[in-house]
C-alpha cells in the first residue's frame, strides 16, 4: 500500500499539516492502516526532496501547512490512472514457512497447516463480526472502512482455501519423499535464476 501516493492525493485536495494528514488518511482508510506521525513527516520530507510538495503557511499554533506542487498533482493523476501491479515472487511469510516446512524431515506438516487454518478462521470470523464504529453508518467514511475490511475478508478466505488446497496436494506425497537433506554440493556464487512465473507453485509440489 502506497503511503506516499495516498498522502499526495490528500494534499491534492488542499494544504494540510502533519497531524491533519494523519487524521485525513485514517478517515479515508477506515483507520485500518494506522500511521504514526514520524512516518508522515519522513514521507513529507522525501516528497519535498523530490519536488512533489513544498512548505506553505504557518498558522497561529505553529502548524506548518504542506501543499502539493504541479509535479505532485501529475503524480497523483498517474497513480490513479495506473493499475496496481502485483510483484512476482512476493515473499509471503506463510507460503515460505510451509514451503520450507514441507522439505524438513520429521515435521508434522498436517499439524502446522491445521494450526494455521484455525488461526486464519479466527481472523476471518473477527473480520466478519467487525462493525463500523463511526458516527455516520451511511457516510463516505463507512464506505472507505468497509472497502478495506472487505478486502481483508476476501484475503482471509483465499488464505483458508489455499491451506485446504496445499493440504490436499501434500496428502498425495508420502512423507519419506518430501524431506530434503542438506546438499553436499558447493553453491555457485550469485543469485539463482528465477522463472518468469515465480517458484511459489513448484516448491509445494
Amino acid at each position: 500500500m502506497s503511503v506516499r501516493q495516498s498522502l499526495l492525493a490528500i494534499l491534492d485536495q488542499g494544504p494540510c499539516y502533519g497531524y491533519q494528514l494523519r487524521a485525513e488518511f485514517d478517515r479515508r482508510t477506515g483507520s485500518t492502516w494506522p500511521l504514526n506521525v514520524g512516518q508522515i513527516y519522513n514521507t513529507l520530507d522525501r516528497l519535498e526532496r523530490d519536488g512533489l510538495v513544498e512548505k506553505g503557511d504557518v498558522d497561529e499554533q505553529g502548524h506548518v501547512y504542506w501543499q502539493i506542487t504541479d509535479a505532485g498533482s501529475a503524480e497523483v493523476r498517474a497513480w490513479l490512472d495506473a493499475p496496481v501491479e502485483r510483484a512476482q515472487g512476493t515473499r509471503d511469510e506463510l507460503a515460505i514457512k510451509l514451503a520450507v516446512a514441507a522439505t524438513l524431515p520429521g515435521v508434522d506438516l498436517a499439524a502446522v497447516i491445521q494450526r494455521q487454518r484455525s488461526a486464519s478462521l479466527r481472523q476471518l470470523q473477527e473480520l466478519n463480526r467487525a462493525k463500523y464504529a463511526g458516527a455516520n453508518p451511511d457516510g463516505p467514511e463507512e464506505l472507505a472502512w468497509s472497502l478495506v475490511v472487505d478486502s481483508m475478508i476476501f484475503s482471509a478466505e483465499a488464505e483458508v482455501r489455499w491451506l485446504d488446497h496445499t493440504e490436499q496436494r501434500l496428502a498425495r506425497h508420502p512423507h519419506h519423499t518430501m524431506g530434503l537433506e542438506l546438499s553436499t554440493e558447493t553453491p555457485k556464487r550469485g543469485r539463482p535464476a528465477r522463472s518468469e512465473a515465480g517458484n511459489a507453485e513448484a516448491v509445494v509440489r
